[in-house]
């Protein structure tokens, strides 16, 4: 965070300043600002959020004890810290986020890159960073910090030294993109994809679109929208650039893309493909597992090359990323059992792009093993939705489909519907009985993915996995 006073930040987040012991209204604040009392220390900024299982109130005796020179509180605790009392914490989280992103914007350095999709935004927001890096300063959130606080708290880690920031936008519904991207007014807007990913909470993927489009609508007049050719509900996103003043540039795999992939290859050691912008012809060959990723690494390097850095210098840098992030196709175990742990997030699109790169990637003599668990958040589309990737798993000849958990029940019972009679699927109530069944089961050569959505917690399945194989 940049540096501000005690008052400022009170005039900022429109709230009341109490003072503590020596501290006077020009008391500098310049650390970091969190939401978790565990994580601070001297200088740095606690904002007391309640939340649904605790209320930071609670940790503002901790905060102070660890040298933290504000919280940020609804009400006044008893602590030996100065005091910014506001209505609403989060709501004073977001308005200080604003104003630092526009003291260090003003400077004239720094430039915005937001992020949204139904499904691969932590990918991409990791690419592009790792791209970005070698070129200045680059703030990028931690894992999935995209919503309500993650995305203001990303903000707040700038410095008046940084050149990039990448803000990364989720959305529990509609307007919340808005309000977050509304905070930065992004330079480029990349949208990746449109999906049933959350579809249930958004009564839709018309819906979805709606609340995508969001980004596209906050990125400044002459900025970027850098958008999927291959997506046609993403497609619909230009009119709505173009009619804000916001240029387009598109990418994908087919020929309308302006930056696109050609002779796309699937490996167990990563994903290739030939690179073309123009007459520019380069091969990429990525650690990354999935063909799904490299339409992730599309997005970054268009944004990229908007963004200074020429296309070839992308590439190389893309090249030394080994995993996207955690429990996102980790790569876990040995050659013997591999484990490929995917089970942060799932949709229907990603369910699918996972269960296709298991197939592509297993050699002649080895098995192809799913550990698959639900997927949430698909409303009255959950049943249909699930019964398809039972389908797709024993299409793929999936050797052993594993099923774990009661509400992913439709996806075995459509498995055995399929013609998996032969002991090819097999149900489990929870994680503990499908990994003592897996113990008893796998054998060297096999190839096992572990795909649900975060609420399944299969996570922590593929994680026990990779120790017991390693």
């Amino acid at each position: 965070m940049i540096r501000m006073t005690l008052a400022e930040v009170a005039r900022t987040v429109g709230g009341e300043l109490f003072l503590s012991g020596a501290d006077t209204p020009e008391t500098p604040v310049t650390g970091t600002v969190e939401t978790d009392s565990r994580v601070l220390g001297d200088g740095d900024v606690f904002v007391a959020k309640p939340g649904e299982v605790t209320d930071g109130h609670r940790f503002v005796a901790a905060a102070a004890a660890a040298g933290v020179v504000l919280a940020i509180v609804e009400r006044r605790v008893e602590a030996e810290v100065s005091q910014i009392v506001v209505a609403d914490a989060v709501t004073a989280l977001a308005d200080l986020a604003r104003e630092v992103v526009a003291r260090v914007r003003a400077g004239g350095a720094l430039q915005i890159v937001g992020i949204t999709g139904s499904n691969g935004k932590t990918t991409t927001k990791n690419l592009l960073a790792r791209i970005l890096s070698d070129a200045g300063e680059t703030i990028a959130p931690r894992g999935s910090y995209n919503n309500e606080v993650g995305a203001p708290l990303t903000m707040l880690r700038i410095t008046e030294h940084t050149r990039f920031l990448v803000s990364e936008f989720g959305a529990a519904g509609p307007g919340e993109i808005a309000r977050l991207a509304g905070l930065v007014t992004p330079d480029i807007g990349v949208a990746l994809m449109v999906g049933l990913a959350h579809a249930g909470g958004f009564g839709g993927v018309e819906a979805t679109l709606a609340a995508k489009t969001e980004l596209v609508e906050a990125v400044r007049p002459g900025g970027l929208a850098v958008l999927n050719a291959d997506d046609p509900r993403v497609a619909t996103m230009a009119a709505v650039a173009e009619g804000r003043g916001v240029s387009v540039r598109w990418f994908g795999r087919s020929a309308s893309a302006q930056v696109r992939a050609e002779d796309v290859v699937v490996t167990a050691s990563g994903t290739a493909a030939t690179v073309i912008d123009g007459a520019e012809r380069h091969p990429l060959r990525m650690r990354v597992l999935g063909e799904h990723h490299i339409s992730n690494a599309l997005a970054a390097l268009t944004a990229a090359q908007e963004l200074g850095v020429p296309l070839a210098q992308s590439i190389a840098r893309l090249e030394t990323v080994e995993v996207a992030e955690r429990w996102r196709m980790q790569p876990l175990g040995t050659d013997r059992i591999r484990i490929i742990n995917d089970a942060y997030n799932a949709s229907p699109d990603s369910m699918a792009a996972a269960l296709r790169t298991l197939a592509q990637i297993v050699a002649p003599g080895q098995r192809k093993v799913a550990v698959l668990g639900a997927m949430s958040e698909l409303g009255e589309q959950a049943g249909e939705e699930h019964d398809r990737v039972g389908l797709l798993a024993v299409r793929l000849r999936i050797e052993r489909i594993v099923i774990v958990g009661s509400e992913a029940r439709r996806l075995y019972l459509a498995a055995i519907g399929e013609g998996s009679w032969d002991g090819e699927a097999v149900f489990f109530e929870n994680a503990d009985d499908a990994f003592d069944y897996l113990r008893t089961e796998l054998r060297d050569g096999d190839r096992v993915l572990v795909k649900s959505s975060n609420s399944a917690g299969l996570r922590h399945l593929g994680d026990r996995l990779g120790d017991w194989v390693s």
